[in-house]
């Protein structure tokens, strides 16, 4: 019996078979057929009965040779879609990422391809080159059909093997892409949500009667970044993307949080400006009395005690009215709702009352330590030779020479004490230069002593 030959449109011809063998990967996506399921069409449609079987030898070649085309198509769709699936991460990172590691990993992607596609032509053309539903086939077409089916099976197995190989290294930058990506979404949305917050804060303190004009003109020239949010991270990118939604939902988060403290804050320079001109006005009564207390010190004490007073009654009249001036300008801006200048006019008039403050309490201070002083100078001298001796019992201390470096400005400071009490002796002593120099020796010894407890803490660790 002689085998039925095939019609000339049926699928089961070569010309046929070969043109659908390479459109395979097409047809997959297409139809989303299997690849297995897809080979086995042909003989499907060869129909049953109509081959003529043989036994012996060629049908034992035939089935080992049809066994080796099942075992090269199964790794062929193996690799198809490990490859498809790739795809996916590496289009994922390119989008996300910039870095040369993402740039080398599409490349070596891109590589990979190329022998996909040879060793997917190479599976292509051994299934073309065999019809192993041929009636009269050979035992030795069908070992030549095997070998080659085999080789071709064991070159998609080894790309398939280099292909996962390339995948496992792609864990830290797809996880760093996937990261990213998670992030995008809720932050373009928070930053929407941070945007009509403050919006809708401005809208309520303006419904107050506040105006908020620094605050509305912040809030409008975040526009443009909405509009590129809104445009999307396939236009801008993913990194860029995010950093923008991040610092939109900053800036916004900023507008309304100081929307919503605007009544306190005009609240707060009302309460200021009442308290420094009530602070300007007491200022004024207290500087009125620098000039009787000035008069006792030149009654009392010589001129070295008292001349640096001399411009005080008219440097703090002149403080107190530019303070003044300051806080008449802090109420205009007040009035005009200019709270950034308002604030920092009512900085500059309490600078102008603290030093003015300083200055009217130096002169009360030092007739009051003046006149304690001459009534006694032993005190003084007492506190300054207490610091003296603990000081130098602290540079003695595990030794039994002081180490030069701390006993020579000891040394001095006794010097200079002793020549600050030989001032005192006359008939016009110079009480003022007395203080000052005990105060000066005070401030040496406290130096000699940090520095002594600072070498010995550094030299116990």
């Amino acid at each position: 019996m002689t085998a039925t030959p095939p019609q000339p449109d049926s699928p089961s011809t070569p010309r046929v078979r070969r043109r659908a063998a390479t459109t395979v990967r097409d047809a997959l996506a297409l139809i989303g057929l299997p690849l297995v399921a897809a080979l086995a069409l042909p003989a499907a449609f060869a129909g049953g009965g109509t081959r003529r079987w043989f036994g012996g030898r060629a049908e034992s070649q035939r089935a080992e040779a049809q066994a080796a085309k099942d075992a090269a198509a199964a790794a062929f769709y193996e690799l198809d879609t490990a490859q498809r699936d790739l795809r996916i991460s590496v289009e994922t990172i390119a989008a996300v990422d910039d870095s040369p590691a993402a740039r080398r990993a599409a490349a070596d992607f891109e590589a990979l391809g190329h022998r996909i596609d040879e060793a997917s032509h190479q599976y292509i053309n051994a299934v073309d080159a065999h019809d192993l539903d041929r009636d009269d086939l050979e035992a030795s077409a069908a070992a030549r059909a095997r070998t080659e089916l085999a080789r071709a099976q064991d070159e998609l197995g080894r790309v398939k093997r280099d292909l996962d190989r390339f995948a496992d290294g792609l864990g830290p930058l797809l996880g760093k892409a996937e990261t990213q990506l998670a992030r995008l979404a809720p932050a373009v949305e928070r930053a929407r949500r941070s945007l009509l917050a403050a919006s809708n804060a401005l809208d309520a303190v303006r419904g107050s009667g506040l105006r908020a004009d620094d605050l509305a003109a912040r809030l409008a020239a975040l526009a443009p970044e909405l509009t590129k949010l809104n445009q999307g991270a396939g236009r801008h990118g993913v990194p860029r993307t995010l950093e923008r939604a991040e610092r939109v939902a900053r800036e916004a988060e900023a507008i309304r949080a100081e929307a919503e403290r605007l009544p306190e804050r005009a609240a707060e320079i009302d309460r200021r400006l009442v308290s420094l001109r009530t602070r300007a006005q007491a200022l004024t009564t207290r500087a009125g009395q620098v000039e009787p207390v000035l008069s006792e010190l030149r009654r009392r004490f010589t001129a070295a005690c008292w001349q640096d007073l001399q411009p005080v009654p008219a440097q703090a009249a002149e403080s107190v009215r530019q303070a003044e001036r300051k806080l008449a300008e802090a109420q205009a801006a007040r009035r005009d709702q200019r709270w950034p200048d308002a604030t920092a006019l009512l900085s500059t008039a309490r600078a102008l009352l603290n030093s003015t403050d300083e200055a009217v309490s130096a002169a009360g201070d030092r007739l009051r330590r003046l006149n304690a002083v001459q009534k006694d100078p032993r005190q003084e001298i007492e506190r300054t030779r207490f610091a003296l001796r603990d000081a130098q019992r602290l540079a003695m201390a595990g030794r039994h020479t002081p180490d030069p470096r701390h006993a020579r400005p000891l040394d001095d400071s006794v010097n200079r004490l002793e020549r600050a009490i030989a001032t005192l002796e006359g008939r016009h002593p110079d009480y003022w230069h007395f203080l000052t120099e005990t105060e000066a020796v005070r401030r040496t010894v406290a130096h000699v002593v940090a520095r002594i407890r600072e070498e010995r803490g550094a030299g116990a660790h």
